[in-house]
């Protein structure tokens, strides 16, 4: 079995190579190739700690995988990442366990590519100013992915604690060279959603985090944060004047995405509202943005085959490069 390190995976696999593979799976799952069985979710601590299990398999690739999360928000007092995650691939014609691999960079990485194809088919071709709500460690793959799809010159930060948003400022710089536009830092949620085209959602906030009644008209919103029933980043009235609303997966918003949940609840909306799944518009099957006056929302919850993806890519380029770990484990 190879083992591979984050640092090993940064070397090989980028942003433009993850928006690549997950175009390609996004169709394959949308003409039947795929196998995506849902998620096992263990909760501890009262569910504030959760460890999830994602399995997948891509039949014309004879590839499946499985991930491993564990999301431990009180870590940082103790001195430990949040978020924790390996990806193990298996050939499906030996049943071979080829490789296990750090799945946190990965992570980060096919949320940002998948928000980038949404944001390709539903923010305005003229998009270049983008708000970040929540700086931390997710956001970094977002800003990445909606740089690599629209011409973005200003960028609007906004987190609880200014400090983490003045160092996230600093990381666009560093992550991003070819970015040479401006970076400002918002008083209020409000006062950034207000002036952007593209908003980024990425908080674990339990309550809607700007007032959707600050949007202007065209905007275009991902909201990748809120995972859990309880919570909600994005508000009622968000919702309500968003024409085209798109899910990663239908059935993982319905189980998982608050914002959602808690306005079907309260009878004031619809899942059948929803405009449909991005693999749907990724192969073309329902169409994208059609004028620059529409709100237009994506929500990602995450699902496995995106995983599988990305993984089974790296695997590939691993071996070609001859990077990471043989481990026996007989």
């Amino acid at each position: 079995m190879r083992v591979l390190s984050e640092k090993e995976i940064q070397s090989v696999y980028s942003m433009k190579d993850a928006i690549f593979d997950l175009k390609q799976a996004l169709t394959d799952h949308y003409y039947g190739k795929v196998k995506n069985p849902s998620r096992t979710v263990i909760n501890f601590a009262g569910g504030r700690d959760s460890v999830l299990y994602m399995p997948s398999a891509l039949k014309s690739a004879n590839i499946a995988a499985i991930k491993v999360v564990s999301i431990f928000p009180n870590n940082p007092k103790l001195g430990k990442k949040t978020t924790q995650g390996v990806i193990l691939i298996t050939d499906t014609e030996t049943g071979e366990h080829l490789a296990c691999m750090n799945a946190s960079y990965l992570t980060r990485l096919r949320t940002g590519a998948v928000s980038a194809i949404a944001t390709d088919h539903l923010a305005k071709e003229s998009a270049n100013t983008a708000a970040v709500i929540g700086c931390g460690a997710m956001a970094e793959e977002q800003v990445k992915g909606i740089l690599a799809v629209r011409n973005i010159r200003h960028v609007i930060l906004y987190n609880r604690t200014k400090s983490k948003a003045e160092k996230f400022a600093e990381k666009i710089k560093e992550q991003n060279p070819e970015f040479t536009g401006n970076i400002d830092l918002a008083e209020t949620a409000d006062k950034a959603v207000e002036q952007a085209d593209i908003i980024i959602c990425s908080t674990r906030s339990e309550t809607p985090v700007f007032s959707g009644d600050r949007l202007n008209p065209g905007t275009h919103i991902n909201g990748i944060g809120s995972y859990l029933p309880h919570m909600q980043e994005v508000d009622e009235t968000t919702i309500l004047h968003s024409s085209k609303i798109v899910a990663d997966t239908i059935e993982g918003v319905k189980e998982e995405a608050g914002d959602f949940i808690i306005p079907v609840k309260k009878g004031i909306w619809s899942f059948e509202r929803l405009h449909g799944q991005l693999d749907e518009l990724a192969a073309g099957a329902i169409p994208g943005r059609e004028n620059d006056t529409e709100i237009t929302f994506f929500k990602s919850v995450g699902t496995a085959y995106f995983d599988l993806a990305v993984a089974a890519s790296v695997y590939e380029k691993a071996v070609q490069s001859g990077l990471g770990t043989e481990v026996k484990l007989s």
